[in-house]
């Protein structure tokens, strides 16, 4: 199957939705769901979205919040650019029906309630109860389902980029450099309950702009917060095309996820120690003052880092997170009614927020390196873009500030659309496969079989994991760091081989992409000589601006 439109959209979160809104104004969208348009990590945001609301807080105050979360790697324009083009951007998201949560006492000029995170000196936190993130989504899954002019692809995995680099291979002639690259379009398995295996058919998706928004790579750890679609495949389809991908050593921790194993992953909200919940440990002790003086509301990087000290230092397996004294102040029904989903989810395993502290720990949380991007989220690749968690536009820096993630999805879908649309009004695009020369050619299986033991990869997939939670966590060395390279290379060989010996499947297509990003990691991570933000090597302990570079850049 050939598909053509004005635009390919690869993702359904915030970023990928917003994108598609935008341009199904003026043309036509493939919006493409790895499995449901419903699943991902935008629906999974607790906490919120960041922009200054109120008349207490400024944009200086935000920008100077996020530059010091960054611990000096953010790009100040990029900054710049999001948060004082973020309200505008809520607004819109006010206007499309999210329900943000009320207040009874604010300004009726601006009537939602504001929330406070770490690293935050104001509140400036819209929220929707503690599910921001669903009534984000499924208010812009309204808007796009009952758009004509956008067709969602569900169970459509993304397998590479084409671009013209992909037509000249095929006639063997000479790749143009890095500055000419243009991306036409993408290859598509069809994957899903109805067929065998997941071996479906290979469809061709071309379009003059192709936008990633496939969001992050948490599921290159073992434990994480991200939903199972987390595989960085965007960060790896656009590597492998030949774009530019920077600062992949700063995957943020959230530092309080609920420790139980029976619950798989379950964050836990900053938001709860920006309404005045305390880290303890194991003996009762407020211990994050002796790391920090903003306590508990710390920089993510800070309090992630405090805790994985506290617990190797008590020899616990956990910390805990205490609202009873937030319960003493507010009532408990007040604190039920802000965090309902939460609490609902402690009670589940075991754990009534309002009466006992919640046994947290860290986890692999946002990639807040990607694709490089510039100002208006085009990658290096001439119209090929990316937007949300899979880009690295300079604003997250050496760590992300919270709450700024949604935001960063509106306003550089926002950029992006008006860049591609200024491109096509300028009579720059074409339709279908843009200016290639010919039809795009089929995906071409060769001599694959069908994959009839899934225990290979199900046992790779978990090496990799674990392998980066090891030696490439919240605290690494360079005997780590190396070592994880040097097994990296091997599993890459042994995936390699799979890849071409079998017919392609979403696991297979996932493994390839888990292990192309763990080495783009590892790369990174070799490179930067300091401790900065979310990369803390105690080979290199300490920030060192004599290694200063803002980007490190693959």
């Amino acid at each position: 199957m050939r598909v053509s439109s004005d635009h390919i959209v690869i993702g359904t979160g915030i970023a990928g939705l917003t994108y598609a809104l935008k341009a199904a104004r003026s043309g036509t969208v493939s919006l493409l769901a790895k499995t449901s348009r419903t699943e991902g990590a935008t629906p999974w945001a607790q906490g919120g979205i960041a922009a200054v609301s109120s008349a207490s807080d400024s944009f200086a105050s935000h920008i100077q919040d996020t530059l010091d979360a960054g611990d000096g790697l953010c790009n100040p324009r990029a900054v710049e650019i999001t948060v004082k083009e973020g309200p505008a951007r809520v607004q819109e998201l006010i206007d499309l029906g999210v329900p943000f949560t009320k207040s009874s006492d604010a300004d009726t000029r601006f009537p939602f309630d504001l929330t406070m995170e770490g690293g935050h000196h104001q509140r400036r936190i819209l929220h929707a109860d503690d599910l921001t993130g669903k009534a984000i989504h499924e208010a812009l899954l309204r808007a796009v389902e009952q758009n004509p002019n956008i067709r969602v692809f569900e169970n459509w995995v993304a397998i590479d980029l084409i671009t013209n680099v992909t037509l000249m291979k095929r006639h063997k002639g000479a790749h143009p450099g890095a500055a000419h690259r243009r991306c036409l379009g993408v290859y598509a398995l069809e994957s899903g309950p109805s067929h065998a295996n997941g071996h479906g058919p290979i469809h061709v998706l071309e379009a003059p702009i192709t936008v990633l928004a496939t969001g992050g790579a948490g599921k290159t750890y073992l434990y994480t917060t991200n939903p199972d679609v987390a595989t960085g495949d965007g960060i790896a389809m656009a590597a492998r095309a030949g774009a530019r991908v920077a600062n992949l050593e700063f995957t943020q921790f959230h530092p309080t996820c609920l420790f139980n194993p029976f619950a798989k992953s379950f964050l836990i909200s900053e938001a709860l120690r920006g309404e005045g919940g305390e880290l303890i440990n194991s003996k009762g002790e407020e211990f994050m003052k002796r790391y920090h003086d903003m306590g508990s509301l710390a920089p993510r990087d800070i309090v992630a880092r405090s805790i994985d000290a506290e617990i190797k230092r008590l020899g616990d397996e956990c910390v805990y997170l205490d609202m009873t004294r937030v319960v003493k102040k507010h009532g408990r029904d007040a604190v039920v009614a802000r965090f309902p989903n939460i609490h609902e989810a402690c009670l589940k395993f075991g754990t009534d927020l309002t009466e006992q502290p919640i046994p947290v720990v860290p986890a692999a949380h946002y990639t807040c390196g990607g694709v490089l991007t510039d100002e208006h989220g085009e990658s290096s690749i001439e119209n090929l873009f990316a937007i949300g968690e899979v880009a690295c536009t300079g604003l997250h820096g050496a760590n992300r500030l919270a709450s700024n993630s949604l935001l960063e999805g509106v306003v550089f879908a926002e950029r992006a659309h008006t860049r591609a649309l200024a491109r096509k009004q300028a009579g720059l695009l074409k339709s279908g496969a843009g200016d290639a020369p010919e039809p795009l050619p089929e995906w071409d299986s060769g001599r694959a079989v069908p994959l009839e033991d899934r225990i290979d990869i199900n046992h790779t997939w978990k090496e990799i994991r674990t392998l980066m939670w090891d030696y490439v966590g919240i605290v690494r060395t360079n005997r780590r760091l190396a070592k994880a390279q040097e097994r990296l290379e091997l599993i890459g060989h042994e995936v390699h081989e799979y890849y071409w010996d079998f017919l392609l499947s979403r696991d297979l297509i996932e493994l390839r992409n888990l292990v192309t990003v763990a080495q783009l990691m590892v790369q990174c991570a070799l490179l930067r000589k300091e401790s900065r933000g979310l990369h803390y090597n105690l080979d290199h302990p300490f920030r060192d601006d004599r290694f200063f570079k803002r980007d490190t850049v693959l």
